[in-house]
């Protein structure tokens, strides 16, 4: 019988510490651009765990990163609720779907596919053929082709998220970019559709007994910690600066993707 509250394999107290630390970078990574679950999840399973379990695990963390990250955003009025009702439903859907695939399937192939994803949003971010509104925000697309372009996008964002989560950021981020969104408001967006999806990931695993949540929740108070941190930089920095990390982080994780699959 599946142990919801315990999986078979746990870490110890003594990783607790690191996890905190690396959860705490990778917090901070998220709310700027994306991509730390490419250094989660790794550490999850240098500590010890199957990566089935660290896949799950690492939800936790997300979870309540988003939770504190998407309420500063929003408090400092960069989150556009348009946007967000637009995209979760679509999300939320391809969200579940990755999330059953993931727990009977690896994820190599996938990984590489993702990297070569991740250099051509690198390519567009640099050209941004998208320019932003003077005030950041973007009005939702009045042609139901395009709105159903969108939804797609959200769609296979959500699938990505629900299987395996690292990069997500980045595919989301280039969806909202794409519709005129400045980056420190595609980033509020995008944390805020990764807590639509996550809570229902998480459930899904959990249901397989792949969440450690000890070790999740140490992890998630470095990830909340540095959100924080990451959103007050981003709101203080503007879209110019968060653009220029995004595409620097873009490229390494892509590099770092390919050599890990």
């Amino acid at each position: 019988m599946t142990d919801w509250l315990s999986p078979e394999t746990t870490l110890g107290p003594a990783s607790w510490p690191a996890l905190t630390a690396v959860g705490l970078v990778a917090g901070l990574i998220n709310a700027l651009a994306g991509g730390g679950s490419v250094l989660t999840l790794p550490t999850l399973i240098f500590l010890g765990l199957p990566a089935g379990v660290a896949n799950g695990t690492n939800r936790v963390a997300i979870l309540i990163q988003n939770v504190g990250a998407v309420r500063s955003f929003n408090r400092h009025d960069r989150l556009d609720w348009g946007w967000l009702k637009l995209g979760a439903p679509p999300a939320v859907i391809g969200a579940v779907a990755g999330m059953w695939i993931a727990v009977q399937t690896g994820d190599a192939d996938l990984q590489r596919v993702l990297a070569v994803m991740m250099l051509l949003i690198a390519g567009w971010m640099v050209w941004s053929p998208v320019a932003p509104s003077p005030d950041g925000s973007a009005p939702l697309p009045e042609s139901t082709g395009r709105r159903a372009l969108f939804v797609l996008g959200f769609f296979g964002a959500g699938f990505y998220g629900g299987f395996i989560q690292a990069g997500s950021g980045f595919i989301l981020l280039a969806l909202a970019t794409a519709a005129g969104l400045d980056y420190v408001r595609s980033n509020a967006l995008k944390l805020a559709l990764v807590l639509c999806f996550t809570p229902l990931a998480l459930l899904g695993f959990a249901s397989q007994g792949l969440v450690d949540w000890a070790s999740g929740l140490a992890l998630a108070v470095g990830n909340l910690t540095g959100a924080l941190i990451g959103v007050r930089v981003a709101v203080k920095k503007g879209s110019a600066w968060v653009r220029r990390v995004v595409v620097v982080l873009v490229v390494v994780f892509a590099a770092v993707l390919w050599i890990r699959a």
